[in-house]
């Protein structure tokens, strides 16, 4: 298939909420133009739908004033179709969605004269007295764009014309692992408050952020509200051509990819929730031996207390991981992790 063609398979689709694991290099962004224009010519032409994708992110673009020493660098709001609903905003519903990421910087919006052009530039300081201009880093600059998005979504003028969709594309480039599972949790808020009214449509090449949205939707506390409106796929390739696979029985099936998370993160820091990875990635090995219990999996890799280790692992796997779990584990958790995880790479010999 071409992506003009998944992107018909996927508004055909009954779901509201569809969610996308796609490889790198595949075409998540093509993908979302693919829609775009699809969803357009069955709407008179009209936009149907509003989105995030790198060409959002690339309407920003720093401007260094190299001349005068970057004394006033700025952040510039390239002009685009957006820039008439810019007057919507202000400040404090951009910082409204940069709360949870807890930011070390505050900004200004530079407006244009022309009002109908919107946001000329944004300056951002630490010293609110002095405002001294500063340069935010790239991964501050990729949650500053991301949320700037989000505050535009609740803009009525703009997303309750253009209202039959929302579609986010990966929006984790340049983010550490920290940050990614902040933006999970941004985008659960997202999915919670517009799921009945729209489609959303997720897109990311991040394991861990599939992993987490997959969890939340299809097994969380809240799942029973989600689960029967969502929809999880695969993007890969086949002969050069995209190909858009289900997945299956509710298991998430590359565990190759969860086992090279997990072994990031063991040589480097493991966060708490991290065990959601881990249990998912003892779900797979379960349904591929064929019993679908997680304590018969702990059983054949050589754990000794299974039914203490599996209620740990259910346990922090469980809790509210979006804004609760930031924290590192606790040693003991960090050795029941570690313990599980060599016993699962002796036992099965992954290659990868």
């Amino acid at each position: 298939m071409n992506e003009l063609e998944i992107a018909k398979q996927l508004n055909d689709n009954q779901e509201n909420i569809i969610l996308i694991y796609a490889f790198n290099s595949v075409g998540k962004t093509r993908l979302s133009v693919a829609y775009k224009d699809y969803t357009k010519s069955e709407n008179g032409g009209n936009h149907a739908g509003v989105y995030y994708n790198a060409y959002s992110e690339d309407l920003f673009v720093w401007e260094n004033d190299e001349v005068n020493a970057n004394a006033n660098i700025t952040l510039k709001v390239n002009y685009s179709s957006l820039s008439q609903f810019h007057s919507f905003l202000d400040v404090t519903n951009v910082e409204e969605k940069l709360a949870i990421y807890n930011p070390k910087y505050k900004f200004d919006f530079n407006l244009d004269d022309n009002p109908e052009r919107g946001i000329e530039s944004i300056t951002f300081f630490v010293d609110e007295e002095e405002k001294t201009p500063i340069k935010i880093s790239r991964g501050e600059e990729r949650i500053f764009v991301w949320c700037f998005f989000l505050a535009l979504f609740d803009v009525e003028t703009w997303t309750g014309t253009q209202d039959a969709h929302f579609f986010i594309d990966d929006p984790v480039s340049s983010l550490d692992e920290h940050n990614i599972f902040i933006t999970a949790e941004s985008i659960s808020n997202l999915i919670e408050d517009h799921y009945l009214k729209k489609r959303i449509i997720i897109t990311t090449h991040h394991i861990g952020l599939f992993s987490f949205l997959f969890d939340k939707l299809k097994k969380g506390e809240k799942s029973g509200r989600y689960n029967k409106l969502t929809k999880p796929f695969i993007l890969g390739t086949q002969d050069g051509n995209m190909v858009l696979s289900n997945v299956n029985n509710d298991v998430f099936l590359f565990h190759l990819h969860l086992i090279q998370t997990i072994e990031t993160a063991v040589k480097t820091e493991l966060y708490a929730y991290h065990f959601v990875l881990l249990r998912q990635l003892i779900e797979n090995i379960s349904s591929f031996l064929g019993v679908g219990r997680m304590n018969f999996t702990l059983e054949q890799i050589g754990v000794e207390k299974i039914e203490e280790v599996a209620s740990i692992i259910n346990s922090l796997s469980h809790k509210n991981i979006y804004r609760l779990q930031f924290n590192k584990m606790a040693e003991a958790e960090e050795e029941v992790f570690k313990d599980v995880f060599q016993k699962i790479l002796a036992k099965y010999n992954f290659i990868f």
